[in-house]
């Protein structure tokens, strides 16, 4: 078993994330909440160290970590040329669920950006994550503590399922607030381009920067992306082991739902079904088993149980999935991103 200590995740103990600062100094890697899912932490600076989170993961080396800051002095350490109108909407921003592609200093080791002259930062909205990172004096490269193309983890238990023993320490501060990552924005291009949605919707942005953003087809989860700009653009992601189809929104979706049902049970294939209370009692009547991720009214609430619910899909009897989407609009879109990329595009359209 991992080391794992758990502290208040409102008023963590400073002694605690002090040793895991430590930890951190000694070219470690440990595994701590954000408001948004678990991170797989080390020191941004020292490229042994990262270079542990990717072998760990399994992560490509063409996709790079976000770097996280504590202060805007460390932005400064990390970044160059950064313009003022930039910052002011930063400091908007910060701390929260908000990623920034900034253009880096030549001080950040190639292997934290996979070679981009650009860097991905952000001030994470987290007692102990921001308590870790003053602790430590310095920014934390970390991307998910998961296993590449699996879903996040948003609890310390989904850690120690996918990495166990291979991390040096695991924070556990509870249950994650946002249950999807940050939103990521590419402020090095004007108009500036989101690479990832998530907490904060691209309308948010627009009126925080006063421009207009650009959103390419890949954000909303209609294939990949070429380049690897960002965490989350490239290869296949959030996915549990056993085949997931999702069910595109629609106004039939109800006989939509029991139509690909009918057909995989034809098959001889029983689905079990990840969605929402408002749709339960369509498994009922075929006697599936049924995720529930929350009541579709709420699109916070599905956004926080969404890996919760994809993990779950590989806990139960069934031979593969059926996942039911949402309306794209304001975290939706974050939503829509992972689940479409959950099923490989595996897309059922409802007319």
């Amino acid at each position: 078993m991992p080391k794992v200590v758990k502290v208040d995740p409102l008023n963590p103990d400073k002694e605690i994330l002090r040793d895991a600062a430590e930890v951190l100094k000694r070219g470690g890697v440990i595994a701590f909440p954000t408001e948004t899912v678990y991170g797989l932490g080390a020191d941004a600076m020292n490229s042994n160290a990262v270079k542990k989170v990717f072998e760990i993961k399994g992560r490509p080396p063409d996709n790079p970590l976000i770097v996280h800051i504590g202060s805007f002095d460390m932005l400064f350490d990390v970044s160059a040329d950064l313009d003022e109108c930039i910052i002011k909407s930063l400091k908007t921003l910060w701390p929260g669920p908000f990623t920034a592609i900034v253009k880096k200093r030549e001080s950040v080791p190639d292997i934290t950006t996979a070679g981009l002259p650009f860097v991905a930062v952000r001030m994470p909205a987290h007692p102990v994550a921001l308590t870790l990172i003053e602790e430590f004096g310095r920014p934390i490269a970390a991307p998910s503590a998961n296993r590449s193309g699996k879903p996040s983890p948003t609890i310390a238990e989904h850690v120690i399922e996918d990495l166990g023993d291979s991390v040096d320490l695991i924070i556990d501060g509870g249950e994650t607030f946002f249950g999807v990552e940050s939103t990521i924005l590419d402020l090095t291009r004007d108009p500036p381009m989101l690479l990832r949605p998530g907490p904060i919707d691209p309308e948010t942005l627009e009126k925080i920067f006063g421009r207009k953003i650009v959103i390419p087809n890949f954000v909303r989860g209609l294939g990949e992306a070429e380049k690897a700009l960002a965490p989350g653009m490239k290869y296949r992601h959030y996915a549990p082991d056993k085949k997931l189809i999702l069910i595109e929104d629609g106004e039939n979706m109800d006989i939509c739902i029991r139509n690909v049902i009918k057909d995989f049970l034809d098959r001889m294939l029983k689905p079990c079904i990840v969605g929402y209370e408002e749709y339960k009692y369509i498994a009922s009547i075929y006697m599936l088993e049924f995720i529930s991720l929350g009541s579709i009214r709420n699109p916070y609430e599905i956004a926080k149980n969404l890996y919760k619910g994809l993990r779950n899909v590989d806990k139960t009897s069934a031979d593969l999935c059926i996942a039911i989407g949402v309306d794209e609009k304001g975290i939706g879109l974050a939503i829509m991103n992972r689940l479409r990329k959950a099923s490989g595009y595996n897309i059922v359209k409802c007319t």
